[in-house]
């Protein structure tokens, strides 16, 4: 019961399997088989039984297909081997037109194969032309850009590169020459940036040599725009009778002095305003900025051009050791200053940044303390005030014409100030011998005029003014000497020269009327008063020259007053506006006159000595001559002829000259009286010197200078008429 239950139980089991394996894919059979092995004990012997039984069953089938179907398998059959012949045949004729077709084919294949080749070459042919259309333009562009650089048109190169490497090169990138250009580029930059930069120092080399032309011409043409302005001043100024003076002389001469010193070397004549443009080539920056902007680094070139700028200004800064020796040192210097600063005002203007107005700000601060100094230094060896006046105008032009490209340039009006100085510094040393000369070729006289015209020549130099003299007939006299006329014509020559520099100072009239009087006071209280003590203290100056010299200083004192005026009309100043500065002539000459006099004193003194020591007393002489001594009575008409000439000075100096000379000749006889070397003396020697006191109280008593009172020039000798009465009384008792 058991097996018969087992063999129930798996033959559904077995018919499962079957059916997996007549159903599955032969992959699979292996498992489903496998099952069988795995399964109950006898399965496998179970399982073959039902596998053949299967298979039986199928063969039944199979043979009921077959023999189903066996009829038309032999009618099929029977047809083959019927159309076996025929196909013998059509093989034959197949074959036949295949070996036909073989032979009348291979003249197709070979043009066949000529048409393909000429297809591919084609096909080459126009992949190349599209290639080389492609190439063409970037070979067009890089021997474009070779000719850029053989034209040097760097710029336009650099510009063609962009391009080169923006547009062309991308499109044939994968090309081995397109490789060696990309590669050629960063060299053809670097030749660029070297050859421009050489080009950038060649031009910094030449404006170096050209500075000097360009501010040669700037300065011409500012000095050129100041005359223009000067002339039509002059001629709006005509109409003022003040301005005579200014107007007729001082501008024309110091135009005159400007034009002839200026830059003589240009042609008057040319027409032609030259310009900076015009004298440098500035090509050569503005490539290299535009060179150095495209490649980025317009930052090195800025720096760059900057440094090499101020190396350059430092060397155009370094003034020549012997330049203060001749203005044309000095034109030099200023030149090249000023063409340093025109072409950078230029580089300003026409650039974009490569230089800035601080920067220039900066360097021309720099510049002008630099110029300040040498001014100082070089100017204070010039002795010549012409060379100094010629130093002024150049300074002002300079100053014109920089203050006309915008820089400031206050401080070198300021310097002039102190050149100012200087320069009067050397008017006075050159007046002093000027002076000198005047005295010693002076004769110390009145000076004589015999006619009208005479008369008119001295009182053209020199403002005279006496009623009387004018009614005396001719000749006649003058009673200064040639000298007074020479001293004031040069004291006003003097003034206009101080006025030569005062003036294109840009300050008002006012102060340069106040200039003008501290320097002519200078003059008269430094200067001439100085020549006048010199020349009052010299040897040879004697008593006669004295008195001459009182009353020259006379008349100067009073044409002060003129020297006003003069300066008065010169600066265009009126009387209700002068200030409280005025000439000191007065106490110049009023010390002058008190030297004279006291020298005179002095020399009168030192005559009566002379004419004392030639007395030779016989102390012990037993008479007297009976008349006074011969040196006594050559003393006393000396003093009389003296005193004589005294009549001229004014009456103070006179009355004590005189009274001076008589208190002396007292004291003198006195102390021969008193000698304590004398030993003895006789009656005789006594009255022989009472004699001699008598003369002199003789002569006090004449009058030799009028306006005593009384017996005041008599009480000089008392002391000396007691002492000698005293010696009487002791003799005669």
């Amino acid at each position: 019961m058991a097996e018969s239950g087992e063999g129930l139980g798996t033959v559904p089991e077995h018919e499962r399997i079957l059916q997996e394996i007549q159903s599955t894919d032969t992959a699979c059979v292996g498992p489903t088989l496998r099952s069988v092995y795995d399964d109950q004990p006898n399965a496998h012997k179970k399982f073959m039984e039902k596998l053949d039984a299967c298979i039986r069953n199928h063969d039944k089938e199979i043979e009921k297909m077959c023999n189903f179907h066996h009829q038309g398998f032999v009618d099929a059959i029977t047809e083959l081997l019927k159309v076996r012949t025929d196909a013998e045949k059509l093989k034959v004729q197949v074959t036949d037109t295949n070996r036909r077709f073989q032979d009348a084919g291979k003249e197709v294949i070979v043009q066949t194969e000529d048409i393909i080749r000429c297809r591919i070459q084609q096909r080459n042919i126009t992949t190349v032309v599209e290639k080389l259309q492609l190439c063409l333009p970037v070979l067009e562009m890089y021997s474009k850009l070779k000719e850029q650089m053989s034209a040097k048109r760097y710029y336009s190169a650099l510009k063609t590169m962009e391009q080169l490497e923006n547009v062309y090169f991308p499109r044939v990138s994968q090309y081995r020459f397109c490789q060696l250009m990309i590669e050629n580029l960063p060299k053809l930059r670097e030749d660029i940036k070297e050859i421009s930069m050489s080009d950038l120092k060649d031009f910094l080399e030449s404006i170096r040599k050209h500075s000097d032309k360009i501010g040669e011409t700037a300065m011409k043409q500012a000095q050129q725009q100041k005359t223009f302005s000067i002339t039509l001043q002059k001629q709006n100024n005509v109409k003022f009778g003040k301005n005579m003076y200014i107007n007729d002389r001082i501008p024309e001469e110091r135009n005159e002095i400007e034009l002839k010193h200026g830059f003589e070397e240009e042609d008057e004549n040319e027409e032609e305003v030259l310009t900076v443009q015009d004298l440098v080539d500035f090509s050569p920056v503005y490539r290299c900025l535009h060179i150095y902007s495209v490649l980025g680094d317009e930052e090195t070139f800025e720096n760059y051009y900057r440094k090499q700028r101020k190396k350059q200004a430092r060397l155009v800064l370094q003034p020549q050791s012997n330049m203060h020796e001749t203005v044309d040192g000095y034109r030099r210097y200023f030149t090249q200053i000023v063409g340093f600063f025109v072409v950078e005002d230029h580089i300003l203007h026409v650039t974009q940044g490569l230089v800035t107005r601080a920067y220039t700000d900066e360097l021309w601060n720099m510049a002008l303390s630099k110029i300040i100094a040498v001014l100082r230094a070089h100017s204070s060896y010039c002795t010549d005030p012409d060379l100094v006046l010629e130093l002024k105008n150049l300074i002002v032009i300079f100053a014109d014409t920089l203050q006309g490209y915008g820089f400031p340039v206050n401080r070198l009006f300021d310097l002039l100030f102190e050149i100012r100085d200087q320069y009067n510094e050397t008017l006075l040393k050159k007046w002093a011998g000027v002076f000198r000369d005047i005295f010693e070729e002076d004769n110390y006289s009145p000076i004589p005029i015999v006619s009208e015209e005479e008369y008119k020549v001295v009182i053209s130099k020199f403002p005279f003014q006496d009623p009387d003299l004018e009614k005396q007939p001719f000749p006649k006299k003058f009673p200064m000497s040639q000298s007074v006329p020479h001293i004031y014509i040069q004291v006003k020559e003097f003034i206009y020269a101080s006025l030569k520099f005062s003036e294109s100072l840009h300050r008002s009239s006012t102060e340069i009327d106040d200039m003008l009087r501290k320097s002519t006071n200078l003059l008269l209280t430094r200067t001439l008063s100085s020549c006048l003590l010199n020349l009052i203290r010299k040897p040879h100056i004697g008593l006669t020259e004295l008195v001459q010299i009182i009353i020259n200083t006379t008349h100067l004192e009073q044409a002060c007053k003129y020297l006003e005026d003069f300066i008065t009309n010169i600066t265009n100043i009126s009387q209700e506006t002068v200030h409280t500065t005025r000439l000191y002539g007065l106490s110049t000459f009023k010390d002058a006159r008190h030297a004279a006099e006291g020298e005179i004193y002095t020399k009168l003194n030192q005559k009566i000595d002379e004419f004392v020591q030639l007395a030779d007393y016989d102390w012990t002489m037993s008479e007297p001559d009976g008349r006074a001594s011969g040196y006594l009575m050559d003393l006393i008409n000396f003093l009389r002829s003296i005193f004589q000439v005294f009549t001229h000075l004014p009456g103070k100096v006179a009355q004590t000259a005189c009274m001076s000379a008589c208190q002396h000749l007292s004291t003198s006889l006195m102390q021969m009286l008193l000698d304590s070397e004398l030993k003895q003396i006789s009656m005789g020697a006594v009255q022989q010197f009472n004699l001699d006191v008598i003369q002199c109280e003789l002569f006090a008593s004449s009058e030799p200078v009028p306006g005593f009172q009384g017996d005041t020039l008599q009480l000089a000798f008392i002391d000396l008429r007691q002492e000698c009465l005293f010696a009487l009384r002791q003799l005669f008792f």
